[in-house]
């Protein structure tokens, strides 16, 4: 896995973007107590559930592998 450039802005962005997706779905509600990592798994496995990302082979995930997919993601979207 190659790490991006600016990944740590982009996993920033993606956070906040995932938010914006999941609460305007009415799926989720995130409070302002949540973890990173938390916000990081639900976003991921929501927008793998809407087909929006490809999924990572399940002996890949991990809290960094999730992060740099989201990251790719959020790379994207300019």
């Amino acid at each position: 896995m190659k790490k991006l450039k600016n990944e740590k802005e982009l996993v920033k962005k993606a956070i906040a973007e995932g938010v914006k997706y999941g609460e305007s779905r009415g799926v989720v509600e995130f409070e302002p107590t949540d973890s990173a990592a938390d916000k990081i798994e639900y976003i991921y496995r929501l927008l793998v559930h809407d087909k929006v990302i490809l999924p990572l082979p399940n002996d890949q995930i991990s809290q960094q592998s999730m992060r740099h997919r989201l990251a790719i993601w959020a790379s994207k979207m300019d």
